[in-house]
């Protein structure tokens, strides 16, 4: 496993960490023995970094973080988020009120006294532009509730306006093999002012495991069934924000130059780590057999230039029109 540091808060993370929107809802069934089987093996192979938010699985996830910390001896770390369980979610509803009862319902959830790192939960563009929200942030850090802050986002342009707040240590943002525009210019901006990246979405919500088919189904309360035009949030989140066919083909594509000894899966993975400005990416994983293929990708050699720009060709051949100038 590699390790990164993230921000200016002066840990190191796992180049590859747990992202748990999986194991609390909206993908489908999933059984509680099995998800913590897959965090305990997530934990065996050198990952220190799970991402959660209060909103996935109503708490679910961020209770069986909880159950995690009291069965493992080893330190890790637990970043959740804020703000979705607003309804209707506006900007005006990043209060102190709001956001003070989130913190606390989400220190119950962890059985925790301080929350490591609370993340904003793609809040409306607005709040971006709200200085005060920051400033409720930074108070509740003085308080003892949080470690730290950052801001889980949808655009680029919302990331950029994020990092202008001194106190914002990491930007959650779409970034894989489908989702190229922030290597473009905001990159460059974190790694100046030393802000982390968290890439989400590594694998375009299993479109980049190469195992989905034009007759493949999901369930109902699976996002990639009742999301794909942006029914329940923002339609990015659903394969990026890609056809599904159009996806398809892709992978396809990408199959073809996927190197020797490297299932796509760490291939994605892989390309992901390429770059420099990324702290770490986070997939999911909701079986111990999911998380050592996803998280032995850390330990593969770098991918070569060619197979770089073929990756580049192919996005921008196929994908780029669809998704570019959109997020």
């Amino acid at each position: 496993m590699q390790y990164r540091e993230l921000g200016r808060t002066g840990w190191k993370i796992s180049a590859l960490s747990f992202g748990s929107w999986a194991i609390g809802g909206s993908w489908g069934a999933t059984r509680d023995d099995e998800s913590i089987a897959a965090l305990h093996r997530a934990l065996d192979l050198g990952v220190n970094f799970f991402d959660t938010a209060d909103v996935y699985g109503d708490g679910r996830s961020e209770r069986l973080l909880a159950q995690l910390r009291k069965k493992r001896k080893e330190p890790f770390y637990i970043a959740t988020k804020a703000g979705r369980r607003l309804d209707p979610h506006v900007a005006s509803g990043y209060n102190r009120a709001n956001l003070t009862a989130f913190v606390e319902r989400s220190l119950k959830n962890l059985e925790t006294d301080a929350i490591d790192l609370l993340q904003l939960h793609c809040p409306p563009t607005e709040v971006y532009y709200m200085p005060e929200v920051f400033g409720i942030l930074n108070d509740l850090v003085a308080a003892g509730k949080l470690r730290y802050y950052g801001v889980s986002v949808e655009k680029v342009e919302e990331a950029l306006k994020a990092i202008e707040y001194p106190n914002v240590q990491s930007v959650q943002i779409i970034f894989n093999m489908f989702r190229h525009r922030p290597a473009e210019l905001l990159f460059e901006q974190t790694k100046k002012k030393k802000v982390g990246i968290l890439a989400r979405v590594p694998l375009a919500s299993g479109m980049l495991t190469g195992k989905f088919k034009a007759n493949s189904s999901f369930a109902a309360d699976d996002h990639r069934a009742f999301n794909r035009d942006g029914a329940a949030f923002d339609r990015g989140e659903t394969f990026s924000g890609v056809e599904f066919e159009e996806g398809l083909q892709a992978v396809e594509e990408l199959k073809a130059i996927c190197p020797q000894g490297m299932s796509l899966v760490q291939f994605a993975l892989r390309w992901i780590l390429m770059f420099d400005a990324v702290t770490c990416a986070i997939p999911g994983a909701k079986r111990p057999a999911q998380a050592e293929e996803n998280f032995s990708a850390a330990d593969l050699l770098p991918l070569s230039p060619e197979t770089m720009a073929q990756v580049q060709a192919i996005y921008d051949r196929s994908i780029r029109e669809q998704v570019h100038q959109r997020w």
